[in-house]
């Protein structure tokens, strides 16, 4: 779980670094899945992490924080098909419309999860 979890926070941690140095390129990374499918599949791998983290949790630096974030991520992934497209269109449009400055704010808050998930599950 440990390899799984890295990778992830890894994932998480350059897109958000992304964001930073190029918001407009991370917004056209999130509108390549305003579809259904893509809905799908953001929510099995938020199911995928949450799971992944919920398991590792125990022997990381930080269990309690981990298993919070699991518990969260899995939720939010069995939550995110029932958004629905038209929902999440709206809620991307009303996000990038905010500025370059709160999609960096954002992206900086991925940055930091990210890293936290690498440094907790890493000895």
């Amino acid at each position: 779980m440990t390899l799984i979890v890295s990778a992830f926070g890894t994932f998480v941690a350059l897109l958000g670094g992304v964001g930073v140095v190029a918001p407009g390129r991370l917004i056209a990374f999130v509108q390549r899945w305003q579809s259904r499918t893509g809905l799908y599949v953001i929510g099995l791998m938020r199911i995928g992490l949450g799971v992944a983290v919920f398991l590792a949790a125990p022997d990381s630096r930080a269990p309690l924080i981990l298993r919070v974030l699991g518990v969260a991520a899995t939720i939010v992934g069995v939550a995110t098909p029932m958004f629905g497209v038209e929902r999440f269109r709206s809620v991307l449009a009303w996000w990038a419309a905010r500025g370059a400055f709160f999609v960096r704010a954002w992206a900086v808050v991925a940055v930091v999860i990210g890293l936290l998930l690498v440094y907790a599950v890493n000895p």
